[in-house]
């Protein structure tokens, strides 16, 4: 799995200029599900982000999680995030993973990230053609692969 991680002071999602979540200060975190992936990596990733310490301290460093700032999370589907692009110019997704596979472990990562924080994230729609706003904070933004846990 892999995810990109951003800080946010506020970011929505719509389908069809409908909001489907909203949230102030948090995390949007944009999860791509590949073919290889299975539940391991779903409890990795979840206890990973959940407990990242890239909130401000009252220092002002960056010392405090999601969960000690008692933010909101905004967790949207990407397969995008698994693009090979070392040959050409355009995009492969060969390593991404189908829907049938994708699905369950997307929503797996929902139920277990929602399993680690007070509010329950929101969320976009697997598959849908999605509008993502978003104000990054700081800005923050880190990106994780599940393969790369050493």
């Amino acid at each position: 799995m892999r995810a990109v991680i951003q800080r946010v002071s506020e970011a929505s999602v719509s389908i069809n200029q409908e909001v489907r979540g909203a949230i102030e200060h948090g995390l949007v975190i944009l999860l791509g599900v590949e073919a290889e992936d299975g539940m391991e990596d779903v409890e990795w990733l979840a206890n990973k982000i959940a407990g990242l310490r890239i909130f401000s301290d009252a220092e002002g460093k960056m010392n405090r999680s999601l969960l000690d700032v008692e933010g909101r999370a905004l967790i949207i589907s990407q397969f995008t995030l698994h693009a090979a692009t070392k040959k050409g110019t355009r995009p492969s997704f060969i390593k991404a993973a189908r829907p049938e596979h994708a699905i369950p472990l997307y929503e797996a990562f929902i139920q277990a990230f929602n399993s680690l924080t007070k509010t329950p994230a929101e969320t976009g729609e697997f598959g849908a053609d999605m509008k993502v706003a978003l104000v990054n904070d700081g800005p923050v933004t880190i990106w994780i692969d599940t393969k790369n846990k050493a």
